[in-house]
């Protein structure tokens, strides 16, 4: 196992940055926190259309009026129509880290979203087959273009001192647009014409016409102008939002100075920000394990079935009827949805390397669990297998949720900024090459091999859990120019420090008698 540095727990109500110990400012005291929060919210909702998409394909497929107008796919048919929105993610991820470089964080998301709305109005327009599946790679193309820009505007526009969190619930925030993609699906099962399904489809952009109307009003990244040489800019942001436009607040000075000093020590580096640099030194190739891998195992984990294909799981059950298949499929999302926004406000208080571990292991065991009753009803036609095998269909996705709002929080923090928006890439393309094998493969491999092909993803989860012992970091409680330390070493965090007036960032017990004395008074 990597040996981290020892990470502290500062006093309640206080957060650290760069050694410095500061009380938590409550946001809604304060007018123009209170607006960075709202521009916030609307990055959040972002997530919202990328679960509704995913939901609502999980409930056209319970729509006899939709698997009539498409002649009832099946097998490969049915895995094209569910993968070629990844195939059209996987073709945007080709541009996302230069226009989120080269354009900026909000004319991405502009763009982004604005292909998204194409793809809405062709999807629910749709004549043939080929116009769905074109919409659908549309849609695809522009979600990960919105996707992969709104955790890292969070991520660089949001206080320090609630980072980790409002990145969290961004990605916990998938589960709303299920939730709510799951009950409309079922809202539209009695209406007795295509609007059936057309209806779901066109909601579906609801979400980022909201996104859209908001955009331009909120801020654009201080690391964004302090890299395009626009540090007057980057100071008025982190000022108004941060400090009710105080320029001089000791907060600012300190954050201000972390992102200029960090990016000016990698341009002194001449770090090119290039795909290779991640294969140069010891701490980006930990890195890169990290990201590839939080990509992989966030859809190879068996969960990928319950979010496509979970008629095909309850049919293999002998539970066929669309009207309990939709009803299981709302009782899920809401599940997921409560309890993946449940944990994301735990995630600095348990740490990221034990909410994986948890989150694994227990998805390990309820997946064998879920083989053996699946394995079991195949042989007796029980029904007390099937409803056994239903049950393990939620207590897996408890165990699931407690890590997949970390997706997005924990691969963009352990990036430094020249490679964040690469490195976030490299997750995406891992996590959407995954989702795309999955979305194809999972109903042909069901079709042929029915309870057996679960053996696989209990193989897979064995795996998951070695590579995230041996590799993940724990990074909580630190600021996202500190946690490159825990890579690359002191030096950069001690660097950076010179210019903060000396003082030795904490990463073990520094401080300690000042944090007991502000924690008992």
């Amino acid at each position: 196992m990597a040996k981290d540095p020892q990470l502290f727990v500062p006093p309640k109500g206080h957060f650290v940055l760069a050694g410095r110990v500061f009380p938590r400012v409550k946001w809604w005291k304060s007018s123009t926190m209170r607006w960075l929060y709202f521009y916030i919210f609307a990055l959040i909702c972002t997530n919202t259309a990328n679960g509704y998409d995913n939901s609502m394909m999980n409930g056209l497929q319970s729509l006899p009026l939709w698997q009539t107008y498409f002649n009832h796919p099946r097998g490969s048919i049915l895995g094209l129509f569910n993968c070629v929105m990844s195939a059209g993610a996987l073709a945007g991820l080709l541009f996302v880290p230069f226009m989120l470089d080269g354009l900026g964080r909000r004319t991405t998301l502009t763009i982004g979203a604005s292909i998204m709305l194409v793809g809405v109005a062709l999807q629910s327009a749709a004549q043939s087959f080929g116009m769905f599946v074109g919409a659908r790679f549309i849609l695809g193309f522009g979600d990960i273009i919105v996707n992969c820009a709104s955790p890292l505007l969070i991520a660089e526009i949001a206080p320090a001192q609630d980072r980790a969190l409002l990145v969290t619930i961004q990605a916990a925030n998938y589960q709303s647009g299920a939730f709510i993609a799951a009950w409309v699906t079922y809202g539209t099962l009695k209406i007795n014409s295509n609007w059936a399904w057309r209806a779901p489809s066109l909601i579906q952009g609801v979400f980022t016409v909201w996104m859209l109307a908001v955009v331009w009003f909120m801020p654009e990244s201080p690391r964004y102008y302090i890299n395009k040489d626009k540090s007057e800019k980057a100071m008025q942001v982190l000022a108004k939002y941060h400090a009710d436009g105080n320029e001089h607040d000791e907060v600012v000075q300190i954050e201000y100075t972390e992102i200029s000093t960090a990016l000016a020590l990698e341009k002194q580096q001449k770090k090119t920000s290039s795909f290779l640099d991640f294969f140069k030194t010891k701490g980006n190739r930990r890195r890169l394990i990290i990201l590839i891998s939080v990509g992989l195992f966030s859809q190879w984990s068996g969960n990928g079935l319950i979010s496509y294909y979970l008629n095909l799981v309850l049919d293999n059950i002998g539970i066929t009827d669309p009207n309990q298949q939709l009803l299981i499929n709302g009782g899920i999302t809401t599940f997921s949805l409560v309890t993946n926004v449940g944990f994301s406000f735990f995630v600095d208080k348990w740490g990221r390397r034990p909410i994986y571990l948890i989150s694994t292991v227990g998805s390990l065991v309820s997946w064998v669990i879920w083989t053996i009753l699946a394995e079991r009803y195949t042989a007796t036609k029980q029904l007390a297998y099937g409803k056994g095998n239903l049950a393990f269909i939620f207590i897996y996705t408890l165990f699931y949720n407690f890590k997949s709002g970390l997706i997005a929080s924990y691969t963009t923090e352990i990036l430094p900024y020249n490679l964040r928006a690469k490195g976030f890439t490299i997750m995406e393309y891992a996590l959407y090459g995954a989702l795309f094998f999955n979305q194809y493969v999972n109903p042909i491999a069901m079709n042929a091999l029915g309870w057996k092909y679960y053996i696989v993803y209990c193989v897979f989860l064995l795996f998951e859990v070695f590579v995230i012992y041996f590799f993940y970091a724990e990074t909580k409680y630190l600021p996202l120019e500190e946690i490159t330390k825990i890579f690359d070493g002191e030096d950069v965090a001690a660097k950076t420090n010179e210019n903060l007036g000396g003082e030795k960032v904490i990463n073990t017990a520094v401080h300690v008698e000042e944090i007991s004395a502000m924690s008992k008074a």
